[in-house]
């Protein structure tokens, strides 16, 4: 797994297979737990579309003031974590980027 941020109780994710999907998007994962990240998962965003910044929803269990602080920081940060998605697809080691929204 590669974390690119933690948000409130929340960390910011891409996973490796993630590459080969067709759209970048963040996988948000509940922070603290220890089961596998598919049972700790909250929500999927979808960050782009053909390479262009498209910020869409594409399932979520957030409540709606915790999406829009996620979705606000990713809207806000876009570039930068779209480097470190091609850090950590590429093996490189990446700095977990912390926000106090």
């Amino acid at each position: 797994m590669g974390k690119l941020a933690i948000i409130l109780f929340f960390i910011l994710s891409v996973f490796p297979a993630d590459a080969n999907e067709n759209r970048r998007h963040i996988h948000v994962v509940r922070r603290g737990s220890k089961k596998s990240h598919r049972g700790d998962t909250v929500a999927k965003i979808w960050i782009e579309e053909n390479g262009q910044k498209k910020i869409e929803v594409a399932w979520s269990e957030l409540d709606a003031d915790d999406l829009a602080k996620i979705i606000d920081v990713i809207d806000k940060n876009w570039e930068m974590f779209n480097k470190m998605i091609d850090d950590v697809f590429a093996g490189k080691k990446v700095t977990i980027k912390k926000f106090d929204k």
